[in-house]
């Protein structure tokens, strides 16, 4: 099974797990580092705590060990995505829209590697967003294919 397939099998096998609680998954990811990972994002309104991941860690362990669908080694890792979470959903789309962003982008767009600005929209071709450079917003939305982008951040001001 490839890893896509495993992620897509994961996020299936979660549905039980975090019925009737107020966890939402947010990802899974099945990577090889130096060792495979499978690593489980979750959130809730409040914020997660180390029992959730605990709970959530045990009961998708047993459900792993019944179905056994994994062939490879694998570390399991269960975990509240963090603020900086990229977005990669729709829904992290939607939920970031009229805030600012961090985009970086795979080789130099209008000459920067990296932009920050405030998300107006976006569909499966592109982001439209309004630039903010040296503190000023601009005022016209510009659309950036998203084939150039490598990832999209909330921005974070310290």
């Amino acid at each position: 099974m490839q890893a896509r397939e495993i992620e897509a099998l994961i996020t299936e096998l979660m549905e039980p797990i975090l019925k009737d609680t107020d966890i939402t998954l947010v990802d899974v990811e099945y990577v090889r580092e130096k060792d495979w990972y499978l690593r489980i994002f979750i959130d809730k309104p409040e914020g997660v705590e180390i029992d959730d991941c605990q709970l959530v860690s045990e009961k998708l362990t047993a459900v792993l060990d019944e179905k056994d669908p994994i062939q490879d080694k694998y570390f399991l890792e269960v975990s509240s995505p963090g603020i900086d979470r990229p977005l990669k959903k729709d829904k992290d789309f939607v939920d970031a829209y009229g805030t600012k962003v961090d985009i970086s982008f795979y080789a130099p767009w209008e000459d920067m590697k990296q932009l920050v600005a405030v998300l107006v929209s976006h569909d499966e071709e592109a982001v439209e967003v309004r630039k903010i450079i040296k503190g000023r917003e601009f005022k016209n939305p510009v659309r950036i294919e998203r084939k150039l982008i490598a990832n999209i951040r909330p921005h974070i001001d310290f």
